[in-house]
């Protein structure tokens, strides 16, 4: 036998199937589809409770599987569909198992009803702060820049202003109570 002779024999959708050629294996497919396309189709609907569209995949996924293993099907034993309800079924299957295994998915819609953290509240309360801090003496002021908006012990603050490191924690004290009046005064409230 030459090597572009094409081999055919028997198949169960009816016609012959033909090895070695892309027309041949089409017209299998297409006759594939129109004998057990409808039937199938009913059956998985029932197994995906009247989805249609996850119905219409799962037949795709048949039929394609169908067509990756034309060549292992039984050639004399009937008919494809119980091979093709069976692969359906458990397309299905397979499918609701891995939607068990995945997280719940979460509607988006409910987190845009969440409130979001409110920038101008913050912006408010930073202008705020800030105005009672310039009403400070501006020893006041330095000490509480250093020990609180730099992050400095009251000896790393002493040696940075060069005063006492005993100095720089009353100024602390005192100026913490001055700031807590001005804040008062505008209104915030501890």
């Amino acid at each position: 036998m030459r090597n572009d002779e094409i081999v055919t024999e028997e198949h169960p959708v009816g016609g012959k199937a033909a090895h070695g050629t892309g027309a041949a294996d089409e017209d299998l497919m297409r006759a594939l589809y129109r004998e057990h396309a409808g039937p199938l189709f009913g059956f998985v609907l029932h197994l995906v409770a009247g989805d249609r569209q996850r119905a219409e995949d799962v037949v795709q996924e048949t039929l394609v599987r169908a067509w990756r293993n034309i060549h292992r099907l039984d050639s004399h034993g009937g008919s494809l569909r119980p091979w093709l309800v069976t692969v359906a079924r458990r397309i299905v299957i397979d499918d609701h198992r891995s939607a068990l295994a995945r997280p719940q998915e979460v509607d988006a819609a409910v987190l845009e009803q969440l409130p979001g953290e409110d920038d101008i509240e913050r912006s408010l309360r930073t202008m705020t702060v800030a105005d009672a801090l310039a009403d400070l003496s501006p020893a006041h002021r330095e000490v509480l820049v250093e020990t609180f908006l730099k992050g400095r012990t009251a000896k790393e603050a002493a040696a940075e202003l060069g005063i006492p490191a005993g100095t720089v924690r009353s100024r602390v004290f005192y100026a913490l109570r001055s700031l807590r009046i001005a804040l008062e005064e505008r209104g915030v409230t501890s």
